[in-house]
């Protein structure tokens, strides 16, 4: 969970948003409050004037505003007074009013229009072009787009064949977020920027042709992937009488150099057959392996494994084999509310090496596994009707590759899994789905694991996603909050956020996913949608197919009288109380659940944990005593107590120990 499609905001801010400062407040609000505070102002000033004037010929005719014989006069005076005051104010009302319309239509009259040269393409492409506005200076446009507050302006558009010199329009039809339309964008002085996020065209195992982006080393990450058209940065006025906005996509997206290895990581790709033949085309996954001290130097021993699920890693940023740098720049960190965090994860990353080295500390590998695809930056590590059968490859393809080429002992006893949101879905799922590969999996914050808890809605009793309905209004429903349980962003604007990204599924982001992962395949071959992402009306047939494939509480209790046995004392689950994105709702779900088992006719114990960090908030992984910042700093060596406790416990006679040095 929390995945952005942004990464360049500094220290991942998408996460977290500052509060904005009373300026930026000024800066925000609407351009009709304005307005109605200056007709306000004017409509004050009229009333005034006749209440002077009303004064003035009251007190020459005798200096009282008391009526006595004789005063007639004035108060027809007065009343005329006063129609001229009504006269004046509806004038005053219907001159800001044409004074608006002018405006809007001046904004829709502003056209936009992006284009790209021959230079970087003598071919037609497909793609999502997306137009960017910015009010900001601190980064260029395409680096400033989040589902935090401190988002700034995306508008998209799809585009099938755009051929080269062509250029495409966006206007009021284009998906906005945070603003809907381009026509109702204030006016003001901009950076505007665009990016054509590049599609291509899979021929499925299943019949199906779709047009995705196909993932190309970094993550899914429309604003960094290789190959991707994008634009200088230009200063435009947006306004009544401003020129068209012309954009040219000038630049193109250079590749990314593969990461060499070290002492400590290492690296692994593999083509996966299952993949290849489910998308028509070369398929690859990849492993990052943290190999123990003294691995070279011990190439007979063999190791248990430490599988780290999570999003899309390009390395271990928490292993530093260096002190921290002395002239590193502080950086604010907006999640956390702390000056020179950068220094902190410094700090921490080199005192995990100092530990990892250390004598006695036990030697296993962690390894991290890169299974980015058309839709997200990983596919949940399980078998999907649209994604493809991932669960598989990396189960049967990546996992012994990785086994072989580092000396993985390669036995369901001597393996393990952790993660956190996303990861800790995935560590828990894949455990339950392979119970047999794993001996145990450690999961923290997961995405909703009960869909009666999918953050703020029940997927089945509920009608909408995107409000609560009571007796006689309709509340709407947060997406994501802060520590103090303020909402960052209502379910509805994620889902705008989204939906100006790319349409039929092809946002890149966290809902998407979820429904491609979760979902059927729908009758144009693209993820059948839960939900109408303009309504939020809820698809309960659709929901009906997320319940019994990938609702994880749903599937234990439907089949825990075979599972349990096999994931007795296996799970591990933790989440913060006041999680930022509501999951520790459905994991209250499946600890209920939990507290049956071993009772009569409910099957053996689980004999796991579950544990709760008082107002913490995502993603809590288990620490008493350090807070999220640091502990979220501590995956690799957090849980090896535990581990080596399972490993000795349930090691089979004659297990190979060559690791024990």
């Amino acid at each position: 969970m929390g995945h952005s499609s942004t990464p360049g905001l500094s220290d991942q801010s998408r996460f977290v948003a500052a509060p904005l400062q009373t300026a930026e407040r000024a800066r925000l609000k609407p351009l009709s409050r304005r307005f109605s505070a200056r007709i306000e102002t004017s409509s004050s000033r009229l009333e005034a004037s006749a209440n002077e004037e009303h004064r003035i010929g009251s007190a020459r005719a005798g200096g009282s505003f008391s009526r006595r014989p004789g005063t007639e006069s004035r108060g027809r005076h007065a009343a005329n007074l006063g129609l001229l005051y009504l006269a004046n104010m509806r004038r005053l009302v219907c001159g800001w009013a044409f004074l608006l319309a002018s405006v809007a239509l001046a904004l829709r009259a502003q056209t936009v229009r992006v284009s790209f040269p021959t230079t970087n393409s003598s071919k037609p492409l497909d793609g999502r072009m997306l137009f960017l506005l910015s009010d900001d200076p601190a980064d260029e446009p395409r680096m400033q787009i989040d589902d935090t507050p401190r988002s700034q302006m995306i508008f998209g558009v799809t585009v099938d064949g755009l051929k080269p010199g062509e250029a495409v329009t966006i206007d009021k039809s284009s998906a906005g977020y945070p603003i809907r339309s381009v026509a109702d964008v204030h006016p003001g002085d901009y950076t505007a920027q665009a990016v054509l996020n590049i599609y291509e065209t899979f021929h499925r195992s299943d019949g199906k042709v779709v047009k995705l982006a196909p993932d190309r080393g970094e993550g899914q990450h429309w604003n960094l992937a290789p190959g991707n058209l994008y634009s200088t940065p230009q200063k435009v006025h947006v306004g009544p009488g401003s020129p068209p906005i012309s954009i040219s996509l000038d630049k193109v997206i250079g590749p990314i150099a593969p990461a060499a290895d070290t002492k400590y990581i290492r690296h692994l790709r593999i083509q996966s057959a299952l993949l290849t033949k489910f998308w028509g085309r070369p398929i690859y996954l990849s492993a990052i392996v943290l190999v123990p001290e003294g691995f070279d130097q011990h190439p007979n021993a063999h190791y248990p494994e430490m599988v780290f699920e999570g999003h899309f890693p390009d390395g271990f940023p928490d292993f530093r084999t260096t002190p921290p740098d002395e002239t590193l720049k502080s950086e604010y960190s907006y999640r956390f509310h702390l000056a020179g965090y950068n220094r902190i994860q410094q700090e921490e990353a080199y005192e995990e090496y100092k530990k990892w080295t250390s004598p006695g500390f036990l030697r296993v590998l962690v390894i991290q596994i890169q299974h980015a695809n058309p839709y997200y930056d990983d596919s949940y590590a399980v078998n999907s009707a649209n994604v493809g059968p991932y669960g598989d490859a990396i189960e049967t393809e990546l996992m012994p590759a990785v086994e072989k080429e580092f000396r993985g002992i390669g036995q369901g006893w001597a393996r393990f899994l952790y993660g956190g949101s996303t990861g800790g879905w995935e560590a828990l799922a894949v455990q339950m789905f392979y119970p047999d590969h794993y001996n145990g999996a450690f999961v923290a914050c997961p995405d909703p694991v009960d869909f009666h808890a999918f953050m703020t809605t029940d997927l089945y009793e509920q009608s909408n996603i995107f409000y609560l309905q009571g007796a006689h209004k309709r509340i709407e429903q947060p997406a994501m909050r802060d520590y103090l349980g303020h909402t960052l962003i209502t379910v509805r604007d994620n889902i705008s956020y989204e939906a100006a990204l790319g349409d039929h599924g092809r946002s890149g982001e966290q809902f998407d996913i979820w429904q491609a992962v979760y979902g059927p395949v729908g009758a144009d071959g693209f993820p059948q949608p839960i939900f109408d992402k303009e309504s939020g009306e809820i698809d309960h047939k659709t929901a009906a197919y997320w319940h019994d494939h990938y609702d994880l509480d749903a599937i234990l209790q439907r089949d825990w009288n075979t599972l349990g046995p096999k994931l007795q004392g296996k799970l591990h689950i933790y989440v913060g109380s006041d999680d930022k994105y509501f999951l520790n709702d459905s994991v209250y779900l499946m600890e209920d659940f939990f507290k049956t088992t071993g009772t009569p006719g409910h099957g053996v114990p689980y004999d796991g944990e579950v544990e709760y960090g008082p107002r913490a908030e995502h993603c809590w992984n288990g620490d008493p005593n350090l807070p999220n910042a640091y502990s979220r700093l501590h995956y690799n060596t957090m849980y090896l107590p535990q581990i080596r406790e399972r490993l000795e416990k349930t090691a089979p006679a004659g297990a190979d120990t060559s690791w024990k040095y």
